[in-house]
């Protein structure tokens, strides 16, 4: 019975009943004292009467106004959640409500419960398909160089491409499905400065033989919200894709603006026409199809950052190259 009881006085409905009542008895207070003066009593006794109901009116008007506002202010603070579960900074909707609402909220944590169930046997299946795809394709690179070898320039050639362009899809669905559980993980986060450090010293040694200088300028207090590895994603398809057009220096640099993060990467090439910067960013398309390349690097980029929040944009570059400009939601503090 007590529970019963705490659950009602919890209620909107005793919080609004309770209400009404402070409302009537302020408004039959101020009645009283609209009547009192309509009849012109001035006794110095009615003025002392008058004066207190005056009082009284106001206060259960005030009460009346504070009881409702009460009334509502679960629902502001199950909006506030609700906008935390989806900047993924909560995984569920967490608080207490009154009596009519706490049912809604549980069946809502029982379907984020659910989603992120699915996802991650989504995730795991998509794990299992791409590790059983590996052998198949290692099979057919080998055949590939075996054609090679037997001077079949021209096949070798296609089977390659086709070999790598599968790969590039893998990789592709395997980022988006990697994004999607880190976007519903609360509290993800990695280090730019980290993941910057590794991937030029990775792309130092890859381009060794061009002789590329490149530079990064990134604080070591910027972080992002999401995984390590889509954030090596994005910034390892930019950094590669800079590399290969640059002629003779890239530089990464990282600033905040706004509550988000934005990394930028810069080379000294020719340059892309402005009318083709955001068709490069679309899946399989190629600024030059005859470089090398499967077309994907720079729409994983794009779409990655769009499942985080973020965004993806092609500018000149004050190098007189292309400076990509990627911006990420910074990531929560412990």
């Amino acid at each position: 019975m007590p529970h019963v009881s705490g659950a009602f006085l919890r209620s909107l409905r005793a919080r609004f009943l309770l209400a009404s009542v402070i409302w009537t008895g302020g408004l039959l207070a101020l009645a009283h004292l609209l009547s009192m003066a309509v009849i012109r009593r001035h006794t110095w006794m009615m003025r002392v009467d008058t004066h207190m109901l005056m009082l009284l009116g106001v206060a259960f008007a005030l009460a009346g106004f504070w009881q409702v506002r009460r009334g509502f202010s679960p629902f502001n603070e199950l909006r506030e959640r609700l906008s935390a579960v989806r900047e993924g900074s909560e995984r569920r909707v967490e608080g207490s409500y009154p009596s009519e609402v706490q049912p809604l909220v549980n069946e809502l944590n029982a379907l984020l419960d659910d989603r992120e169930r699915m996802v991650a046997q989504a995730l795991a299946k998509a794990g299992d398909l791409a590790h059983g795809l590996k052998t198949p394709l290692a099979v057919l690179s080998q055949e590939a160089e075996r054609a090679e070898s037997a001077s079949q320039h021209e096949i070798a050639a296609t089977m390659s491409q086709q070999v790598e362009r599968m790969r590039r899809q893998i990789d592709y669905h395997l980022a988006h499905a990697r994004a999607a559980v880190s976007g519903a993980t609360p509290g993800a986060r990695c280090s730019v400065a980290a993941s910057v450090e590794g991937l030029v010293r990775t792309l130092e040694r890859l381009y060794e033989h061009r002789r590329l200088s490149i530079t990064a300028d990134v604080s070591p207090d910027h972080s992002v919200r999401g995984r390590r590895e889509d954030l090596d994603e994005m910034l390892g398809n930019l950094l590669d894709n800079a590399c290969k057009w640059a002629s003779s220096q890239v530089m990464v640099s990282s600033f905040m603006e706004n509550g988000s993060v934005i990394v930028t990467v810069d080379d000294d090439g020719g340059g892309l026409d402005p009318a083709m910067r955001d068709v490069v960013l679309q899946r399989g398309v190629r600024a030059d199809e005859a470089a090398p390349g499967s077309g994907f690097g720079l729409a994983i980029v794009r779409d990655l950052a769009e499942l985080y929040g973020g965004s993806v944009v092609l500018e000149s570059s004050p190098a007189g190259g292309v400076r990509a400009r990627l911006r990420l939601p910074k990531g929560e503090t412990s």
